[in-house]
């Protein structure tokens, strides 16, 4: 999973100069979204804002801001067909910010807000070097103008994504709320896990049997060994994607029973065939869940069309569908963007 904060914290560490270039809007389609990054170093570039030749023309021109030592913060315009050959058809501005080799202000905050899983938004004007604000629920910077706090607390209260409103992009800054619990560190869990833990999400990863788990980790992956992993299911958060494929069915059975006695859930799918669900929804009809509840239950698991068996290639079918089932839920909540929260 990209982090640009903790990326570009690292760079500004090293006493790198850099140009963080950002989407700022889209007219049309697009390669990336607004909002998405990459950190470009006289070294290197970290992160994507969709490859291509949009990638390529901004990764040109972030290298010459260093040869020019512009200290400006500038936004340029891409129309994708024209100027860059792409078949998107969209126009896209692209914002790009020259960050010197001294310390920076607003990334600090923002690194101490993520860490406190305090959510924030960061203002960038698009039109004033100096005018980047840093707005929480109950803290702003003391210059930060009145309307800028007012629409980026309003955002925050909605749910709202990144967007441009006038000279200056909104963006927030929060903790994923794609929540993914899974049960089982045998093969098919570890690479499950694997390609789940580049998506940005939370990952609560949890086992009965001493040491199973990688000495190593991504950030997003928290390991749970527990002699009865079932009883974790009450210490998740709503809203929570459960997965269960342990080395046990007796165990499977008992985690699939927590979980469909939560209203709350946002997934629950299970490893196996059809013949274990069968066997599956028998048992836990007998323990008295609801023959409704069980339509809740999605064994098998994995997008129809894969047919391999191999750990990875049902790690693939299992985060497409789950990806499936977010954004569905995206849809019918319909997380609005800025504009429309601000009326």
């Amino acid at each position: 999973m990209f982090d640009w904060l903790q990326e570009l914290a690292a760079v500004n560490h090293k006493g790198q100069v850099a140009v963080l270039v950002t989407v700022a809007n889209i007219r049309g389609s697009g390669p990336r979204e607004i909002g998405a990054k990459m950190i470009v170093t006289p070294t290197e570039v970290i992160g994507s804002i969709g490859g291509g030749q949009l990638e390529y023309q901004c990764t040109e021109f972030a290298c010459k801001q260093f040869k020019d030592m512009s200290q400006s913060t500038m936004k340029r315009r891409y129309v994708l067909g024209s100027n860059c050959g792409q078949c998107c058809g969209g126009v896209v501005d692209v914002l790009f910010e020259f960050l010197p080799t001294s310390s920076i202000l607003w990334l600090e905050k923002l690194i101490e807000h993520q860490e406190n899983n305090r959510p924030a938004v960061i203002v960038t004007s698009t039109t004033d070097v100096s005018a980047k604000y840093v707005v929480t629920m109950d803290e702003c910077d003391t210059e930060s103008p009145s309307n800028v706090v007012d629409n980026a607390r309003s955002m925050l209260n909605a749910g709202a994504l990144a967007c441009m409103s006038g000279e200056f992009l909104f963006e927030p800054i929060r903790k994923s709320t794609f929540n993914i619990v899974l049960f089982g560190a045998g093969h098919v869990g570890a690479a499950t896990v694997d390609v789940l833990s580049k998506l940005d999400c939370n990952i609560r990863w949890i086992d009965s049997r001493k040491n199973i788990f990688p000495n190593t980790l991504p950030l997003n992956v928290n390991t749970i060994t527990r002699p009865d992993p079932a009883n974790e299911i009450g210490m998740v958060e709503s809203g929570a994607y459960y997965l269960v494929m342990t080395h046990s069915h007796p165990m499977d059975l008992d985690i699939c029973d927590r979980i469909l006695r939560r209203d709350d859930i946002s997934f629950c799918g299970l490893i196996g065939s059809q013949s274990k669900r069968r066997r599956f929804e028998r048992s836990l009809k007998k323990q008295g869940i609801p023959v409704a509840r069980l339509q809740d239950l999605v064994c098998p698991i994995g997008i129809t069309g894969i047919l391999g068996k191999k750990p990875t290639e049902i790690a693939v079918a299992v985060g497409a569908e789950l990806l499936m089932a977010r954004d569905q839920q995206f849809k019918e909540k319909r997380i609005a963007p800025l504009l429309e929260v601000l009326g």
